[in-house]
């Protein structure tokens, strides 16, 4: 019988009989066994993160700092171990997965450097003649301990995003992980139990998402940071309305390639890549691609031969870049979103054929606006391609989505770039490259039905904590 992972409670290892097992998304096989927490240690999970909030908020910078640091080191050090774990219980390539666990490592680096800066700001008041010898120090406090509820998609990034930002502002974290995908922040967590963070100020704990809504409600957890689908955040938000609720939902990403782009070969080999590269389960990856009619006929082209050049195939293997999605059921789904296109008149340019949860790197043209391929979140390895009369056609094209993350605009001209920053409705815009590019440190979310908050460890810390303003009278300003 496989050894049982246990869940982590107050920073100290608990079990319960209640297991479940974690199967590899490409074949089945089984990766490892976990079991759910049960209901008194959710609540003694809880009950410590509200203890400790005054104990954690007053922690010395240095000694939060120390323990990214650890975290960070030691990630590092076991990487390849951890990056095996994400290929097994996730599905994605090796290749990825050890990007991931890079971005991990560099995440919680820069927790540890945002939490020695944090240090808040002072204001001189003697701008008004009833304010002389005052001075204001403005300074960020914890709203209260959070509830990261992390996705599937990223079983480690995700979870760091939730955490790292929590741990460097004093702010006791609860982390949910993906049912599918706990076993990678099971693993976050024993790293975590080896620094010298106060009792309390962290748990990850694996519950069913049926039982999530009482965390939502529960009164001891004022803030909430959910990253997933629509539908879940925006009810998490409706059921919690005086909360503080942070949510980086779906996007269907788009990219806009001007006429005057003339590095086609490139566009197409990044846009190929990063609408494949998680098997399209990136709330950033590439969905909508509009290119000016000018150049498109020959940039669909060399496009799709970018598409069939990705690697698929076993996601252990050091070739593969395209894995299986989650399940069967996921790819089934996509499979059938496909189908409704090209009934309602798309042309498979290259793609389009399901093998149990893998499903073939994909692109379509003539997808009508209102189907689902184009108006909502694929969350798999598709992308439609059509042409554009002119940059504002596409832009106007980007802007028809009820979502709005990050888009992507290929043009060399500065003033077309700074028209793309100013007139698309999304978070995010990268000049010269895909939506997909995002810097752990920069304010990463979205607009619109994408979500509302930031995450990027500084951004987040922000999300995280409220200002408290200290007046100084009677001092020489």
């Amino acid at each position: 019988m496989a050894p049982v992972t246990g869940y982590w409670i107050a920073g100290e290892a608990s079990r319960s009989d209640e297991t479940f097992d974690v199967h590899h998304p490409y074949d089945g096989s089984p990766v490892g066994t976990a079991c759910y927490a049960t209901d008194a240690d959710v609540e003694r999970a809880v009950a410590a993160a509200h203890a400790c909030r005054g104990e954690f908020a007053a922690l010395p910078a240095h000694a939060r700092a120390s323990a990214l640091d650890h975290v960070s080191r030691r990630l590092a050090e076991r990487a390849e171990e951890i990056a095996r774990l994400i290929t097994a219980e996730n599905g994605k390539p090796i290749f990825w997965a050890r990007a991931e666990v890079d971005r991990a490592v560099s995440t919680f680096r820069w927790g540890a450097e945002e939490a020695r800066r944090w240090s808040g700001e002072l204001q001189r008041l003697d701008t008004d003649t009833g304010a002389n010898g005052r001075m204001a120090l403005v300074r960020r406090v914890p709203r209260g301990p959070v509830l990261g509820i992390a996705p599937f998609n990223f079983p480690l990034n995700l979870a760091v995003h939730k955490v790292a930002p929590a741990l460097a502002a004093g702010v006791p974290i609860v982390l949910k992980p993906a049912p599918k995908t706990p076993l990678t922040a099971l693993v976050l967590g024993e790293i975590l139990a080896e620094t010298a963070l106060p009792t309390g100020s962290w748990s990850v704990i694996t519950t069913t998402d049926e039982k999530a809504p009482e965390l939502v409600a529960d009164p001891r957890l004022p803030v909430v940071s959910f990253t997933g689908s629509g539908p879940v955040g925006w009810s998490i938000r409706d059921a919690v309305p005086r909360k503080h609720v942070t949510l980086e939902l779906g996007g269907n990403a788009a990219v806009v390639v001007d006429s005057d782009w003339t590095d086609l070969d490139f566009a197409a080999n990044r846009i190929a890549t990063f609408a494949m590269y998680q098997a399209g389960q990136s709330c950033i990856s590439v969905q909508r691609v509009y290119v000016h009619r000018d150049v498109h006929d020959d940039f669909a082209e060399r496009l799709v031969k970018a598409v069939e050049a990705q690697g698929t195939g076993n996601p252990i293997s050091e070739e593969a870049r395209v894995g299986p999605l989650i399940d069967v059921t996921a790819a089934e789904r996509v499979e059938q979103w496909v189908g409704e296109a090209v009934d309602a008149g798309a042309e498979v340019l290259t793609g389009g054929v399901r093998d149990g949860s893998t499903y073939a790197p994909t692109v379509l043209t003539g997808a009508p606006e209102d189907s689902r391929v184009s108006c909502e979140e694929v969350f798999g390895p598709v992308l439609v391609v059509e042409p554009v009369d002119s940059v504002d056609d596409g832009f106007a094209r980007v802007n028809a989505s009820r979502y709005g993350l990050q888009a992507g605009v290929f043009t060399r001209d500065l003033q077309l770039a700074f028209r793309a920053a100013a007139e698309l409705e999304v978070g995010g815009v990268v000049i010269g490259d895909v939506p997909s590019f995002r810097a752990d440190q920069m304010p990463y979310g979205g607009v619109k039905e994408s979500g509302s908050g930031r995450e990027g460890v500084r951004a987040a810390m922000n999300d995280l904590t409220e200002e408290h303003v200290t007046v100084l009278t009677g001092i020489a300003v």
